[in-house]
């Protein structure tokens, strides 16, 4: 509940769509959109921070990203790098965690580690935790999750038949984090383009046609006022969740 007496996400994740539409609707390159959208991402970082808003998940650059033109790719981790080093001070002051998940072995060792150094800094912090998803892929992070336990297996650990929901979760890169409680797409399209796959299943949806660098505070509210709204049964009736919440 929040001081309002009303249940709000906890947990929300984010696909942040329309950076290059928002950049051509200008007359101006797709990395500037990139750059406003930089913007948008320390707006909304702070609302979550002010509603107490637990995990906050973006995803930022997909597995399937590396397909874009070598130039964008090339000055996405420029951008990537610059972002990382002027915010991880106000999140650090800010009481707020960074935790970088996907498969970051494809960054330059630089870039790999600034990111090290980063979640170093912030990793003793208990306000929010800001998950950035970077060469991520729901894919990926279920197989690499289901590596883990087969290796278990080889080695002799784990009969095939110990394994459960629960040990792939733990094998996730969100492990110890609750699923998101609301999922949102700007920019338009109805699609979850392979991210937290896993993680969704019992997520409330939220599409918006506003584009990235345009999404504040005001429209995540909007967001949170929709999920407010929704009844999450998780399997059950409406009667069940009645008698519920009369026990």
């Amino acid at each position: 509940m929040d001081e309002e007496g009303e249940y709000s996400p906890q947990h929300i994740a984010i696909i942040m769509d329309g950076n290059g539409r928002w950049a051509k609707q200008r007359h101006q390159p797709r990395f500037m959109g990139h750059r406003a959208g930089v913007k948008a991402v320390e707006n909304i970082v702070k609302h979550c921070v002010e509603k107490k808003v637990e995990s906050l998940s973006l995803f930022a650059f997909s597995s399937e990203n590396w397909r874009r033109p070598r130039k964008e790719v090339g000055l996405l981790m420029e951008l990537f790098g610059i972002v990382l080093k002027q915010q991880i001070k106000r999140l650090d002051k800010n009481n707020a965690r960074l935790k970088i998940i996907g498969d970051i072995s494809k960054f330059s060792p630089s870039l790999q580690k600034q990111i090290f150094e980063a979640q170093k800094l912030t990793e003793n912090n208990t306000g929010l935790t800001l998950n950035i998803a970077a060469n991520y892929g729901g894919h990926w992070d279920i197989t690499q999750s289901v590596q883990q336990l087969a290796a278990q297996v080889k080695a002799g650990d784990l009969m095939p038949e110990q394994i459960t929901e629960a040990l792939i979760r733990d094998g996730l890169t969100t492990a110890g984090l609750s699923d998101p409680d609301l999922f949102i797409r700007t920019g338009g399209e109805q699609r979850v383009s392979n991210f937290m796959l896993w993680q969704l299943a019992y997520t409330e949806f939220y599409f918006t046609d506003t584009l990235w660098p345009d999404f504040d505070a005001a429209s995540l509210d909007l967001a949170i006022e929709s999920f407010r709204k929704r009844e999450r049964r998780f399997g059950k009736t409406s009667e069940q969740l009645k008698g519920d919440d009369d026990a």
